[in-house]
């Protein structure tokens, strides 16, 4: 059974297509990326039986707050409540994450988490 991708998620979501500011630089190189993003991360690491889809959740969203990844963090924010993480252990986890990421990093998970969750 293929599992939507991460790509068809944002498209079906009409506030992400609206955010989606792509040139056409970007869309040159993009189908490659996006194959093996599919092919790889969401068809073989996301399907992976260990850890379990929430936990694999929770360890993406940490990495993500700890890379400053904003973008990114949002689409998994949406995914990780999908895969049972509560709202409040998602905050929780950016809190916790501040003392050992840096705060400004933190800060800017919160300010996008506060976003998703609206």
């Amino acid at each position: 059974m293929r599992r939507r991708t991460a790509d068809e998620k944002i498209f079906d979501d009409p506030a992400a297509q609206a955010d989606r500011r792509r040139t056409p630089h970007d869309r040159r190189f993009r189908p490659k990326l996006a194959r093996l993003t599919d092919d790889v991360l969401f068809e073989d690491v996301w399907n992976r039986t260990e850890p379990a889809a929430r936990d694999r959740s929770l360890i993406t969203v940490a990495a993500l707050v700890a890379g400053g990844d904003a973008d990114q963090l949002r689409f998994h924010l949406g995914r990780a409540r999908e895969n049972g993480v509560t709202e409040t252990e998602l905050i929780e986890a950016i809190t916790h994450l501040a003392f050992y990421v840096g705060w400004p990093k933190a800060m800017t998970a919160i300010t996008t988490a506060k976003q998703v969750f609206a």
